[in-house]
């Protein structure tokens, strides 16, 4: 029996998404589905919720939840990956108090910033654990990565390991229609091609009938930035280099050095910047989680629609060779975009069918997109170095590059801030703790 792998099932309503999916594709009559998740609770959760779709839907799947996360491995032949180390309590709460005690403000810090970083070097650890096992009971599996920091996580897996890893967002097939309905023009017939990398990649083109949409894009851009809406960072990027940004404004506020400004609390108000936005999320996640839980898991009657996720889709093409084109995140190697890093995470076009994967060369982005890419990916670059040698230096310098905090701290000050997250996160960073560095 073929299966897919589920690590961090215990994330109820992503694998409704990513596992219901799957439940749509014929080519996977008879696979098991391996449920894993350290919550046991959340995984009973999950593993209800999914044998209701399976009933209502009459798929010839088989679910199993396992407590040992090596015997769920086992023979895998896809291993999808949701994990959150450390959780909103205390890890979330840390990477947002910290931080505010020194005069930085956030929004979401799960991609990059300081949040970013010490989101990664919780995670990193964890995920060369599940490489180890991955190497030993399932070889030659595709590991498909959704958790964040996307970048700095794949990176880590495709150049410390042998797994086969790909890195998953949402973002890339959801930005030209969300654009085009806020901007009230027509989606239908469009030609886009979208490159960078993870939640700051780039609309590089989009047309219709060989017609450039560009210039109309922006003039409409234009006129709706005279009134408040929720998307103005990402309309504010674009009108001042160029092209439109794949992830949200309450994203790309805290990616850039010119949006959360203490010496300009003004622009908080004037691009309508929600800080303190994902904490927000996670208690109102965490307040509705039991309502949802009685339509969720206790329905004997939920249904599903196949979502935008590309996960289905990418195992579907592996399995029947139909080719499918999705936005991968994999490494720049053979300088995919030409002016960024050969060992950077890039998000390009790909192409899967059952000889695997394979991306798309880019060229060249335009020099200013690629120079607000390689801000972001020094910082991704040196979490990484700091996580895999467990040298705090690396830390200090991951954060000191980073071009929001850079821009509002001092050296020595972000210094003792990731002294201090160090502290705080304790025995979530046990490489770092003991390895305090005299400056």
């Amino acid at each position: 029996m073929s299966k897919i792998t589920f690590i961090g099932a215990g994330s109820t309503v992503f694998a409704k998404n990513v596992l219901g999916d799957c439940m749509f594709v014929p080519a996977l009559a008879g696979f098991e589905f391996a449920l894993f998740d350290i919550d046991e609770q959340r995984l009973k959760d999950s593993e209800n919720m999914l044998n209701n779709l399976k009933n209502n839907y009459n798929s010839n799947i088989t679910i199993k939840s396992y407590s040992d996360r090596k015997e769920a491995l086992r023979e895998a032949k896809y291993v999808i990956n949701a994990i959150q180390v450390g959780g909103y309590k205390p890890s979330t709460v840390i990477d947002f108090e910290i931080p505010k005690k020194y005069g930085l403000q956030q929004t979401i810090a799960d991609t990059t910033g300081i949040g970013g970083i010490f989101r990664a070097l919780r995670t990193i650890p964890v995920m060369l654990d599940f490489a180890k096992d991955i190497e030993e009971v399932c070889p030659d599996a595709l590991f498909l990565n959704y958790t964040n920091p996307m970048a700095a996580l794949t990176g880590a897996m495709l150049r410390y390991t042998n797994v086969k890893t790909i890195g998953l967002c949402h973002s890339v097939q959801i930005c030209t229609e969300h654009l085009f309905r806020d901007l009230e023009m027509d989606h239908e017939g469009i030609e886009e091609r979208i490159a960078g990398i993870n939640h700051m990649a780039w609309l590089l083109e989009v047309k219709r009938d060989g017609k450039d949409l560009y210039p109309e894009i922006k003039r409409r851009a234009k006129e709706k930035q005279k009134t408040k809406h929720d998307d103005m960072v990402r309309y504010e990027l674009m009108d001042k280099f160029g092209y439109y940004i794949t992830e949200s404004s309450e994203h790309n506020a805290e990616y850039h050095p010119y949006f959360i400004k203490k010496n300009y609390p003004e622009l908080i108000e004037k691009f309508n910047i929600p800080l303190d936005e994902y904490p927000r999320r996670c208690v109102s996640q965490i307040e509705r989680w039991e309502s949802m839980r009685e339509e969720m898991v206790n329905n004997s009657q939920l249904t599903h629609t196949r979502s935008h996720e590309y996960g289905s889709r990418i195992i579907e093409a592996m399995e029947t060779n139909v080719p499918f084109k999705f936005g991968g995140n994999l490494l720049n190697t053979g300088r995919l975009i030409s002016n960024l890093p050969e060992n950077a995470v890039v998000e390009v076009p790909c192409v899967v069918d059952r000889n695997g994967i394979m991306p798309t060369y880019i060229g060249n982005l335009p020099e200013q997109l690629a120079a607000l890419n390689r801000t972001n990916i020094n910082t991704q670059l040196l979490t990484i170095e700091a996580a895999i040698t467990g040298k705090r230096e690396h830390v200090y310098q991951a954060a000191m590059l980073d071009p929001h905090t850079s821009a509002e701290l001092s050296m020595d000050d972000i210094i003792a801030m990731c002294d201090e997250l160090i502290e705080a996160h304790g025995e979530m960073l046990p490489q770092f703790v003991n390895n305090k560095v005299e400056v």
